[in-house]
């Protein structure tokens, strides 16, 4: 099992840029693949980003590519969410998730952490 806790989420204005963090603990955590999701108020939880545990490729959705970037530190067991050029409906809660799997895509996802509210500004 893997244990995640985000963190960095708060409250910037259009333009900014913000960087998540996501600790993991438990068993083995660099061998999992990872990925960032966020949930709007009232929308369906939206995939932002997978990186692969084997050779740290990544896929971006759309929304986000150019803007957000992912990024790891085995050493630390730590993920990362570099957010630039942030805009008012990239306002949400966060969450970072760990999958076994080797290219778990947008959904194999076994572990979530609890989330971290990112609001931005007009």
């Amino acid at each position: 099992q893997v244990q995640l806790v985000e963190s960095g989420g708060g409250l910037v204005q259009a333009g900014d840029s913000l960087s998540l963090s996501c600790t993991a603990s438990g068993r083995r955590p660099s061998t999992y693949s990872m990925g960032w999701f966020r949930q709007a108020p009232g929308k369906e939880r939206e995939f932002l980003v997978t990186m692969r545990w084997a050779d740290g490729s990544t896929d971006y959705a759309d929304s986000v590519k150019g803007r957000f970037t992912i990024s790891r530190d085995n050493a630390k067991n730590t993920l990362y969410l570099q957010m630039n050029s942030l805009k008012p409906d990239d306002t949400a809660v966060y969450y970072c998730a760990a999958s076994p799997y080797s290219d778990p895509g947008h959904r194999d996802y076994d572990y979530w952490g609890q989330g971290t509210q990112v609001t931005v500004s007009s």
